[in-house]
């Protein structure tokens, strides 16, 4: 799109920002226009978080200014930045799923002392800003009944109720089906038409140059380029951002299927548990990647637990290899069942431990690095030292907290731990039988998102059988030798690929085309 040659409605002029030795934002000068999309571009680390953060208030910059509308915007101060217009919508949620769509937009807007609240005139605003940016939704439904995308409209009636002028918008298609992407779309342009000003944050660069008028990249905390969107493309934005020309894995097809390493038979986990598997069958093979896409929260979580041997069956059979799957963490690790779990923070690493003790500690039990109940600690550092070298884990070394690495390193260091299996009392790595890799890419930049997805593909080749479960669709069908789509716990068939559609998985996504498919793999 052609950027507007409109008022500018917000200036950031020479905002830095240090933690301690770290400089996370270097002299950053940045403009917004009365209607503009200005798309803000960067791998992990690069500054992004930090410079939305002084933006909002959350944190107050070292040096610099800002100014909204030609006022300055006093540092520091959430209260500040929300009554001079500017609003954000996170990529996680931050509604209560027991009450309604206009308990939510209410909440934190009057006073606590308040005996009554004025709930006829608030659903008459409400409506009226709904009407007016095309995002149409019930004050009375419940917001825990509400789609992934319905959600998301309540969070961005949330800001709009408040007045925000100036949205920002943190991967807001992160979690989206494909139709709910092209609706945020078509909200987007409705808003931008009537003078709002975006400030789009997004690591999917199509995307971005779709809704952007302009883009800003920052690399190391530096303002690195900008330029219309319309002007440049993904190869040079990711150039940009990294410092290097970046190539995403080439799709490659499995040579062929082996062997039926895991098999799951009408599969269902216990209700009233968070998320379940009902009725669901698939089968795995070596030498293939089965790539589950669904919006989350769909029985993802479940079906990756029941795999790793967190979460037992209720019904049904899973079987590894034909026999009883255990549901006992530590046998599957020593049986070749390798985990890359969806958060890296909360369970993929033990942050205050040093990186060499996370790089073995699933495998503590086994000879390789125990004798008795004495760790070997020569075996452990030296495994450390070769999973370091060979994902490429930077940040300091054996020694340092795991916590210190950015997201990009530490999913390298859970990869190199999940795939990287050494040999009893040897130092030769044998491939995982099973690798279950449970949003391995959430949250990395593009650089990060080639290596990981290469190495996949390097692991199926080598005769893997892999089960990926992503919520980005690009990555399902760059990777995936078959698909299935997750909705409410059911599991469509899982089918070659190219007998897929973007319109068709997203449709499954939304639950309108389980009635088509069948249960098996």
């Amino acid at each position: 799109m052609t950027p507007p040659a409109n008022a500018t409605v917000l200036r950031l002029s020479g905002i830095t920002k240090r933690f301690g030795a770290l400089v996370a934002n270097d002299a950053i000068s940045l403009t917004l226009h009365e209607g503009e999309v200005l798309a803000l571009l960067g791998e992990n680390g690069a500054g992004k978080s930090t410079l939305v953060s002084i933006l909002f208030g959350h944190y107050r910059a070292d040096e610099g200014t800002i100014e909204v509308r030609g006022q300055p915007l006093p540092p520091g101060q959430p209260r500040a930045a929300l009554d001079a217009g500017i609003g954000m919508v996170h990529q996680h949620f931050t509604l209560a799923d027991n009450l309604t769509v206009l308990d939510n937009v209410l909440m934190g807007t009057e006073p606590l002392w308040r005996w009554a609240t004025k709930r006829g005139a608030a659903r008459e605003r409400l409506l009226a800003v709904a009407g007016r940016f095309g995002l149409p939704v019930s004050p009375d439904a419940r917001v825990g009944s509400l789609s992934v995308g319905e959600r998301q409209r309540v969070e961005i009636l949330k800001a709009l109720y408040r007045g925000a002028r100036i949205l920002i918008l943190d991967e807001p298609t992160a979690v989206l089906t494909p139709q709910e992407s092209e609706a945020l779309f078509d909200t987007l342009s409705q808003m931008v038409a009537q003078g709002l000003s975006v400030i789009f944050i997004s690591h999917k660069l199509p995307e971005v140059l779709r809704v952007s008028h302009r883009v800003a990249v920052l690399r190391q905390g530096r303002l690195v380029a900008e330029a219309p969107a319309a002007d440049t493309s993904p190869a040079e934005l990711a150039h940009w951002m990294v410092g290097h020309a970046v190539e995403a894995p080439a799709r490659r097809p499995a040579a062929s299927a082996g062997a039926c390493v895991c098999e799951l038979r009408e599969v269902s986990t216990p209700p009233g548990v968070r998320e379940r598997l009902d009725h669901v069958s698939l089968a795995l093979h070596a030498g293939e990647i089965v790539a589950i896409a669904g919006v989350s929260g769909n029985g993802q979580v479940a079906l990756a637990e029941l795999l790793c041997g967190v979460r037992e069956a209720s019904s049904g059979q899973v079987l590894l290899q034909g026999q009883p799957l255990p549901s006992d963490p530590a046998r599957l690790v020593a049986r070749g069942v390798a985990r890359i779990p969806e958060d890296r923070h909360a369970v993929g690493v033990v942050g205050d431990l040093p990186v060499w003790e996370n790089a073995v500690s699933e495998r503590l039990r086994g000879q390789a690095f125990s004798l008795g109940p004495l760790v070997r600690r020569s075996a452990a550092r030296a495994h450390a030292r070769r999973v370091i070298e060979a994902f490429d884990v930077r940040g300091g070394g054996p020694q340092v907290p795991a916590r210190s690495l950015s997201g990009g390193n530490m999913q390298k260091l859970i990869l190199g731990r999940a795939l990287l299996v050494p040999e009893q009392g040897d130092a030769v790595a044998a491939t995982p039988l099973l690798i279950v890799a449970h949003q391995p890419t959430w949250g990395l930049d593009i650089g990060a998102v080639a290596y990981v997805q290469e190495r996949l593909l390097a692991a199926r080749d080598a005769g893997a059988a892999v089960l990926l479960i992503s919520d980005d669709l690009d990555e399902v069908m760059a990777l995936g030798d078959r698909i299935a789509v997750m909705h409410h716990g059911h599991l469509t068939e899982a089918r070659p690929t190219g007998a897929w559609t973007r319109e068709r998985i997203g449709l499954a996504m939304a639950g309108h085309a389980l009635q088509e498919t069948s249960h098996a793999a």
